[in-house]
Formats: C-alpha cells, structure tokens, sequence
C-alpha cells in the first residue's frame, strides 16, 4: 500500500467520477483549483493505492498557511473512500497523518458526505442503515468529532434533501407536497421567463443573492467570487446559471384582467336567481376573497417602475450523477408568483433530462420549527419530495495536540471580532 501525493487530474478525476462512494462536487478537481484561486490556499490531489497499484482511495486537502510556520488541511466532505472498510480508513489516515506531519500541520478538516442514519422526512431515526458505529472508531482513529450541529454552523450543512430522479417526471410531481404540487400544476400563469446560462445575467444572479442575504440573515458572498464560480465550474459542465424575470407591464395586465373578471363573477352571482344557494354564496365568497387577494397584490405591482424584474436565481453544482442547487436567492417582491417553485421545477427536469440520478437541495436545518429563521427554507424543500438526510458531522484528525488547543482557542475570538467589524460596517 502506498500514498501517492500528487495525483494526475486524469487519475483523480477518473477515480472520483466512477467511485461509488460518495463523491461529490467538492471534492474534484477544479474544486481545489478554484479555492486555490478564490480562497488562498493550495490544493493537494493525495490518493491510496492497493499492492497491485490500483487506487482504493483519494482526498482532495487544501492547505491553509498559518503563523509561525503552522498550516491545516481541509478535505470538503471528506474522503473518497469506503467508510464501511475499516482497515483502510485506518491505513489511509495512518499515511495521511504523516503527510501532515512533514507540513507541520495541527490537524485534518473533514466533514465526510456520509448518513449517520436514515431519517424519516420529520427527522425520526429509522431502524435502517445506521452508521453511528463510524464516529467512535474515527474517534479511535485520534479524529475529534464536533457535534451534532443543527443549522449551518460549519463548512458544510449537516442536514439536506436529496430527491431521487430515477422515477418519472410525472412520479417525481406527484410526490410533490399537495400545495407545491397545486402552483406547478397550475403551469406559467404570469408568463415568467427563464433564461438560463447568461453571463449578463450574473447580475441580476447577485442582486436576489443580497436580498435574500439581508431579509434571511444568512452569509453572502462577494460578487467576484459567484463570477468567478459560475466562469469556472461552467466551463467544465459543472454548473448552470437559471435566471426567473417578469415583464412588469404584462405582469399589470394579467393582473388587471384578473381583477376584472373576478369582479364580473361577483356581480353575476349577485343575480337574484342565484341568492338562495348556499353553494352559490359560498362560490359568490371564495370570489370575494380571490379579489381581495389580487387587489393587495396589484397595489404592490402597480408602483414598480422597472421593465423587467429578476424575481429568483440559482447557481448549480453538476458532478458524478448528482446535481446541488448550490447558490440560489429570491426577490422580496412578489414572492407570491411563485418563482421559486417554477425555477426548482425547472432544474429538476433539466436534471432528469441530462441522466443525473439525484438531485441535493443543498442544505436545510435539523431543527424544523416555527421559530427558526430558516424554516421557511425547510418547508419550501421538504415539499418538494426528497429524502431528508443527515450526515455524520465535522471532525478534526489532529496532528499536533497541544497547538491544536490553542488554536481553537483564539480562532473563536477572532471570529467575533470579525463579526463585530462586519456588523459595525453594515450600520
């Protein structure tokens, strides 16, 4: 057995793409090149390979400089390795230790794309394919584990929905929840447009992105590094840019003649012949109420000045036989178009068409309640049909005990201090 510490692209990537494993857009190739680039740190492509030289595993690490000589690798959701064969976990993080060590290196990221559990879509723990047993033995291994984190307190999300494209379209929509199923069922009713791999568009991309970033509370970031994203990954086939606009002025129209005919419905059921049914005064109300409705809509649509109006955006990742709806925003203006609902169904068929077999909303929350800021993020993808997942956590393989302590002393401190210089800026 032996540790090959830089790979070829062709080898890495033919042994990524075809692994069964796990593998994952973060960890190719041009991943690392890109936070190379982006990020200021140095991607190392390190694999395995078996006495007969053939690779049983591989990692990408990017290495991260520090002071006093001092450095740390992170290997975005983890190993392309099987988890389940503990004799070469333990073997490769033998040699992976070693590796570190001649870098003078305090420790290993990981965050390993792997289930703890199966979990029904309320998050109950099912009886099946339970890999709890992999922590302690990582454990054993002189990896630290970082908890069971609920939100996106670190590198990656801990929790998402993955949906299954194998079925048909027409299945996959019927396992939609009934009211997502509704809004797609009732087709393009405002005319929306998709315009899809426009690099024009990357503005109106970053625009939702701050809006989204302001009204949610979560973190943003810089426009040049989306750019530089969308540039990247795209020219490998590994990413897709759909951009969801509305002709204000049509958009008026709809609604004008919306709000006409429904006022023509009232008046007719206010005919004397229809007075005495009780289901035509409950037809002659539900009007009633649509008009109320379309009236509160119309005074937000009436004032907008603008042509056109990018109503949500996403950037996605496309690698192996999986696609992620990475980046994406939506405007705070009427949400009630539902263009969020039309984009995903969009990129859900696009994704069916190009024979990806699933697809990762890329992260949600394993505290699903009301009062989190992000639920509404959690419904909104829970309906669409996927399997809720939770993965095993971050861990740190640590190479140099005592530094490594204070290391995550001070870096807690640094963050704050940080964060009150960024929130000072945004006052």
């Amino acid at each position: 057995m032996k540790l090959i510490e830089n790979l070829s692209q062709e080898k890495y990537e033919k042994f990524c793409r075809e692994s069964k494993h796990n593998s994952h857009f973060l960890h190719s190739y041009v991943w690392g090149k890109f936070q190379e680039k982006e990020r200021n740190v140095i991607p190392h492509y390190v694999g395995y390979e078996d006495d007969k030289h053939k690779l049983v595993a591989v990692a990408l690490l990017l290495e991260r400089k520090l002071m006093l000589g001092y450095t740390y690798f992170y290997s975005p959701r983890g190993y392309v390795i099987d988890y389940k064969n503990k004799e070469l976990l333990k073997d490769f993080t033998n040699e992976l230790k070693q590796f570190a060590k001649k870098r003078k290196a305090i420790f290993i990221k990981i965050d390993p794309d792997y289930k703890l559990h199966d979990i029904d879509i309320e998050g109950n723990i099912l009886d099946t394919n339970n890999n709890e047993d992999l922590i302690p033995y990582l454990k054993s291994l002189g990896y630290k584990h970082l908890g069971f984190n609920k939100n996106f307190e670190n590198n990656q999300p801990r929790y998402t929905f993955r949906l299954s494209l194998e079925p048909s379209i027409e299945e996959i929509t019927q396992n939609f929840h009934p009211t997502t199923k509704k809004i797609i069922n009732k087709g393009n009713p405002y005319n929306l447009e998709l315009i899809k791999n426009d690099p024009k568009t990357i503005d109106d991309f970053f625009e939702t992105m701050s809006q989204t970033s302001d009204r949610e509370g979560i973190v943003n970031h810089s426009y040049k590094y989306y750019k530089s994203y969308y540039e990247t990954l795209h020219k490998e086939n590994m990413s897709d840019l759909y951009v969801v606009k509305v002709d204000v002025n049509k958009l008026k129209e709809t609604y004008q003649e919306k709000i006409k005919n429904l006022e023509a419905n009232i008046e007719k059921m206010s005919d004397e012949k229809y007075k005495d049914s009780e289901k035509n005064a409950n037809k002659k109300q539900e009007f009633v109420n649509q008009l109320n409705k379309a009236k509160k809509e119309y005074e937000v649509i009436e004032p907008i000045q603008e042509k056109t109006l990018t109503l949500s955006a996403i950037m996605t990742a496309k690698y192996g036989n999986k696609v992620w709806t990475l980046h994406g925003g939506n405007n705070t203006l009427l949400r009630e178009l539902n263009a969020n609902y039309f984009i995903y169904y969009e990129i859900i068929k696009d994704a069916k068409k190009e024979n990806y077999e699933i697809i990762d909303f890329f992260g949600t929350t394993g505290n699903p309640t009301t009062d989190n800021p992000v639920y509404g993020i959690h419904l909104f993808k829970k309906r669409l049909g996927g399997e809720y997942t939770e993965f095993i956590g971050e861990l740190d393989l640590i190479i140099n005990k005592p530094i490594y302590y204070i290391y995550k002393t001070l870096v807690p401190i640094r963050y704050k201090i940080q964060k009150l210089r960024y929130n000072n800026k945004k006052k």
